[in-house]
């Protein structure tokens, strides 16, 4: 059994991929990348993520975690790895860690930033990496019908119809909306996210910031908790994991600064 566990910082545009979860077809992001570190560790490598994310969702910071038989440098899984992954992932870095850190179970908090371009033109360079709508968004709206999500609350209406999730309680510490020129991003952080919550959350955003519903809205959804009732699923062209945040004691990089979705709305 390997003694050593390493920790490791992941980017990726997921547009060409059907999510992370390896599948027997279709290229996704965790076949890439158990690829890639099994060719530096000259054998087989498993990885566990902090968070599966789906078809055509990107990350700014992917963690990853894994326990190789053989000793590498951390520089090395970083080169290593980036020479034998295609051009949409990077790793970003790698360090060994306790063998108490677990890349799911071990975080605290988790990012999503939602990216929407809201202008007359269809995306030309953007395409796949941010939603497009081309009518004229409210985001004061939108943000006053985000309050009502903050904090603890049963999201089983905002959640996808088919979530495998036992409890649906969630914990949302942050969300936000800003815009800048034509974009706007929907920041959220939580302890954790059933499947399509962020997804579902903008959707319904979406749908007051257009005025086909009333602020209210967002809070009659949560406390009816059927997702029946819910708006539309965003797609998932302009969604990013942004980072995952663990105690201090694992030294766990914060994501680096300067990632697009930031420069895209600075």
């Amino acid at each position: 059994m390997s003694e050593r566990r390493i920790a490791a910082g992941i980017e990726y545009c997921g547009r060409d991929f059907q999510g992370w979860q390896r599948q027997a077809a279709g290229p996704t992001i965790q076949h890439a990348v158990e690829h890639a570190l099994s060719r530096v560790a000259n054998g087989p490598i498993q990885v566990l993520c902090a968070g599966r994310t789906d078809a055509g969702v990107h990350a700014r910071q992917q963690v990853i975690h894994f326990d190789p038989a053989v000793e590498r440098k951390p520089r090395a899984w970083v080169l290593g790895s980036n020479v034998n992954l295609p051009s949409q992932i990077s790793v970003m870095w790698a360090r060994e860690v306790n063998e108490g850190f677990h890349a799911r179970f071990s975080a605290l908090e988790r990012a999503y930033q939602y990216i929407i371009l809201n202008r007359d033109a269809r995306p030309g360079l953007l395409t796949g990496r941010v939603t497009w709508e081309c009518r004229p968004l409210d985001e004061r709206r939108m943000q006053l019908a985000a309050v009502c999500l903050r904090g603890e609350h049963d999201f089983s209406a905002y959640r996808a119809i088919h979530c495998q999730a036992r409890n649906p309680v969630r914990t949302v510490n942050f969300l936000e909306i800003r815009r800048h020129d034509a974009f706007l991003a929907i920041d959220i952080r939580a302890n954790g996210f059933l499947h399509h919550m962020v997804r579902n959350i903008a959707g319904v955003l979406m749908m007051i910031g257009l005025g086909q519903k009333p602020v209210s809205w967002a809070q009659a959804l949560l406390d009816s908790r059927q997702r029946e009732q819910g708006g539309v699923t965003a797609p998932a062209d302009g969604l990013y994991l942004t980072g995952i945040k663990y105690p201090r004691e694992f030294g766990i990089p914060e994501a680096a600064a300067g990632g697009w979705p930031d420069l895209a709305i600075a």
